[in-house]
């Protein structure tokens, strides 16, 4: 099927859509597809709406896939990759490495300790100190899942000129302004839904409406 997409520098790509995510490691399977009218390259509103919502199904697409084949969501892999990555840690240190608030991660870790992914233990310097540890099946998980989607994109734009990077910065900021969505809170999570939510109970395909 073709489709096209624009880059950052206003080219139109055109292809299908298998071909405008192979390789990217993040999205390997696109469920649902179908074929939508091409948006006017002249129509810049329109090719900012279909590169949001392109955005918000690649989160979609992505939560789903944690979700049917390892039943855990983009938050909780996050937290799991930290504890991982740092080794036992408080909930308030865990909050800042994650960018989440404190209240949010109880309820993710609660999640994560539920499927035996974690352990809540005493610290062994401080007994006051609750700290969080990662399983043994934990570390299996962590290292079979995909990366976390904002991983891939830190590693993506990381790759591009400074200046680059200050310019999709500077317009998808002010994006969110014309949407006039500055005061709404949100943390740099790539998510869609609340946070810390449960996983969902039935699987729905992506089909788009």
């Amino acid at each position: 099927m073709k489709n096209t997409m624009s880059n950052t520098a206003g080219a139109i790509y055109t292809g299908t859509d298998a071909d405008a995510v192979a390789g990217s490691g993040a999205l390997d399977f696109l469920p649902g597809l179908s074929t939508t009218p091409s948006v006017p390259e002249g129509s810049y509103d329109l090719r900012i709406l279909q590169s949001l919502r392109r955005i918000i199904r690649a989160v979609e697409i992505h939560s789903r896939k944690l979700a049917q084949s390892y039943r855990i969501t983009g938050p909780q892999l996050g937290c799991l990759l930290a504890i991982r990555e740092t080794g036992p840690v408080t909930t308030t240190r865990l909050a800042h490495q994650v960018y989440l608030s404190p209240s949010t991660v109880v309820g993710i870790v609660d999640r994560l300790e539920e499927k035996a992914l974690v352990v809540r233990q005493r610290s062994r310097t401080d007994r006051r100190q609750v700290q969080i540890g990662i399983t043994e099946k934990g570390e299996e998980l962590a290292a079979s899942a995909p990366s976390l989607l904002q991983n891939t994109l830190a590693e993506a734009l990381k790759k591009l000129p400074e200046s680059e990077q200050v310019s999709i910065t500077l317009s998808l900021e002010k994006v969110v302004d014309l949407m006039e969505a500055r005061q709404i809170e949100a943390s740099p999570v790539l998510e869609t839904g609340a946070i810390g939510h449960a996983l969902p109970e039935v699987a729905f395909p992506f089909e788009e409406g």
